[in-house]
C-alpha cells in the first residue's frame, strides 16, 4: 500500500491508497454537481466516459471517501478471470447463430443479506431446474447467466421521493444507499462492500458446482402439487416423466460417466453496468487467454473486422492484452442510460466482455444500428445481446422493424425477450406486480414474431427469485392481488417466484417441441 501524505480539507478521514489518473478523474466527477463533459476525443480509456454526460448519476459528498473507495477497488483481485469472460463470449456466439439458448434471471436489485447460503442455493436450483426443462424442449444447450453477485444497483425514475412530507433520496440499491430512511445518504463505502458480497457470492456459486449441486445423478424435486389446471398438470408431468427416463436411459447405457458433463455446469454471473465509477475500477488491462479470437480467429466467426471496421483498441496494441471489466462475465446497459453520446455508451465500448442492451418502446431502429456500429464496430457475433423490454402491447409494433434493421446492418446479436419490465403495474392500493399471463404472452409474442421475420428468440431475460415470494399474479398457483401480501419481500420490483418461473420454463420448452425444436 501507498500511503498519500496529504488529508483532503473539510474531510476527517486521510486519503489512505493511492488512486490511479483515472480513479482520480471519476472521483471528482462524483463530487462534483456541476459536470465538465468534452466529447471531443475519440481515444477509449477506462475513465474516457467522465468525459461525456451521464444519466443515473450518484453524487456524494465525502471526496476522500469517495477516493478511498475507489483505490480500495483499484488495488484488489479480479472477481472474475478473462478466460472465463472468453468462454462466455464463445458461447453466446452459438447463441447468436441459433445453436444454443440463453437463460438469464435473478433478482431485480439483490441485497447484501441475499449472499447467504439458502438464497443462493434456491436460485442456482432454481435455473438449473429451468435450463434441464429448455434443453429438453429446444434440443439445445442452454447457457446460463445469473442476475447474481453484483446486481446490486437500479436505475429510479426519481432521484428522490417523498416520505412522512420531507423530500429524501431515493433507495438505489445497497451498493449506494439502504433502504432504511437514515440511510438514503450515498455511501462510497458501500461501493467496497459491494466487491466483498459479489465475490463472496460467487465463491460460493463455484464451491456449489464444484461439490455437485448440478449433478443430474441427484434427484430433482418436480413437486407439480401447486397447478391446480388439471390438463396442465398432465402435460407438465409428461415433461418430467420424460426427462427423468432420460436421465435414467443415460445412466443405464453409461452415458453418465465423469467425461459426459452430468456433475456440473457453467453459471455465469451478470449486473446492470449502472455506477461506472464502480466498473471502472474493476476494469483491467489483462493478457488475453489463448481461447481469445485473437489467438484463433478461425473459430470465433466475426471477430475479423469486415472490410472498413474498426479494430477495438486492444486488437491494434500488439500486446496481446485487453480491457476487462473483472467485476462480472456479462454486464447490460439499462433503458435509461443508453444515449449515443452518453457515459455508458462511451465506457462500454471499450471493454472485452459480452454486453446487453435494454431495448424499450422509445428506441428507434437507425438509433439501434448507431448503437451497434459503436459497441460493436468489428460486428463480432454474439457480442452483443439485445434485451428487449416492449409490454405485451406494444411488441407487435416495434419488434419487427428492429429485427429487420439489424440484419441489414450486417450486426448478428442474440436477441434476448426481458417480459419483465415493460408489464408491471400497480395495484389500487400502490403495490407493484406483474401478471403472469402477461408476462407468458410477451414471450409468446416474441417467439412468434422472430418465426415471422425470418430470425429466433435466442433467450430469456427474467427477474425471479428461489423463494416462495407472491409479488407476480397469475400463474397455475392462482395468486391474485388479494395474496400479494402474504410473502411480498422485493425492496425493488415483483419476481416471479420459484413456480411461475418454472412454470414458464415449461411453456416455452412446450412451444420448441411443438415447433420441432426450432
Amino acid at each position: 500500500m501507498h500511503m498519500a501524505e496529504r488529508e483532503a480539507e473539510g474531510s476527517s478521514e486521510p486519503l489512505k491508497l493511492k488512486l490511479s489518473k483515472e480513479g482520480e478523474a471519476a472521483a471528482e466527477l462524483k463530487v462534483n454537481e456541476e459536470q465538465q463533459c468534452n466529447g471531443s476525443s475519440t481515444t477509449w480509456t477506462p475513465s474516457s466516459w467522465t468525459t461525456k454526460p451521464i444519466k443515473q448519476d450518484v453524487v456524494y459528498t465525502d471526496g476522500v471517501a469517495v477516493k478511498n473507495a475507489l483505490a480500495k477497488l483499484e488495488c484488489l483481485p479480479p472477481i472474475v478471470t478473462p478466460a472465463e469472460i472468453v468462454k462466455l463470449r464463445k458461447s453466446l456466439q452459438e447463441v447468436a447463430l441459433g445453436k444454443a439458448f440463453l437463460l438469464q434471471g435473478g433478482d431485480c436489485a439483490e441485497l447484501f443479506d441475499y449472499c447467504e447460503a439458502n438464497a443462493i442455493d434456491s436460485k442456482i436450483k432454481l435455473l438449473l431446474q429451468m435450463s434441464l426443462v429448455l434443453i429438453y424442449g429446444a434440443y439445445k444447450p442452454v447457457v446460463r447467466i445469473a442476475r447474481m453477485a453484483g446486481q446490486y444497483a437500479k436505475p429510479r425514475s426519481s432521484p428522490t421521493e417523498i416520505y412522512d412530507g420531507k423530500e429524501i433520496p431515493s433507495f438505489r440499491g445497497d451498493i449506494l444507499n439502504g433502504y432504511d430512511v437514515e440511510e438514503r445518504t450515498p455511501d462510497p463505502a458501500r461501493l467496497v462492500s459491494a466487491y466483498f458480497h459479489s465475490a463472496s457470492t460467487l465463491n460460493y456459486i463455484r464451491a456449489s458446482l464444484a461439490s455437485g449441486i448440478a449433478d443430474l445423478h441427484s434427484p430433482l424435486d418436480w413437486e407439480l402439487g401447486h397447478v391446480k389446471d388439471q390438463k396442465i398438470k398432465a402435460q407438465y408431468t409428461r415433461i418430467v416423466d420424460s426427462i427423468t427416463d432420460s436421465l435414467r436411459f443415460m445412466k443405464t447405457v453409461g452415458a453418465d460417466s465423469p467425461a459426459s458433463g452430468l456433475e456440473t455446469v457453467d453459471i455465469y454471473t451478470s449486473h446492470e453496468g449502472l455506477l461506472l465509477e464502480y466498473e471502472q475500477s474493476l476494469t483491467r488491462r489483462l493478457r488475453h487467454p489463448a481461447s481469445h479470437p485473437s489467438h484463433q480467429p478461425s473459430q470465433l466467426p466475426g471477430s475479423i473486422p469486415p472490410n472498413g471496421g474498426t479494430k477495438k483498441l486492444s486488437e491494434v496494441s500488439g500486446d496481446g492484452k485487453g480491457w476487462y471489466n473483472t467485476s462480472a462475465h456479462f454486464l447490460w446497459i439499462g433503458d435509461r442510460t443508453r444515449q449515443l453520446d452518453g457515459a455508458h455508451v462511451e465506457y462500454f465500448r471499450g471493454i472485452e466482455n459480452p454486453i446487453g442492451i435494454k431495448i424499450g418502446p422509445t428506441m428507434m431502429a437507425s438509433d439501434l444500428v448507431s448503437l451497434l456500429d459503436i459497441v460493436n464496430p468489428s460486428k463480432s457475433v454474439g457480442k452483443v445481446v439485445l434485451i428487449t423490454r416492449y409490454g405485451e402491447h406494444k411488441i407487435d409494433s416495434l419488434l419487427a422493424s428492429h429485427i429487420r434493421a439489424v440484419r441489414e446492418s450486417g450486426h448478428v446479436v442474440v436477441w434476448q425477450c426481458d417480459p419483465m419490465h415493460g408489464n408491471t403495474k400497480s395495484t389500487p392500493s400502490g403495490v407493484k406486480t406483474r401478471q403472469f399471463s402477461s408476462i407468458l404472452s410477451e414471450v409468446g409474442s416474441a417467439l412468434r414474431i422472430h418465426k415471422e421475420e425470418g430470425s429466433f428468440l435466442g433467450g430469456v431475460h427474467l427477474e425471479l427469485t428461489g423463494e416462495a415470494v407472491t409479488e407476480c399474479v397469475g400463474g397455475s398457483e392462482g395468486l391474485t392481488e388479494g395474496d400479494l401480501g402474504l410473502n411480498y419481500t422485493t425492496y425493488c420490483d415483483p419476481r416471479l417466484n420459484e413456480k411461475q418461473a418454472l412454470e414458464l420454463a415449461f411453456l416455452v420448452a412446450g412451444h420448441y417441441r411443438d415447433e420441432g425444436g426450432r
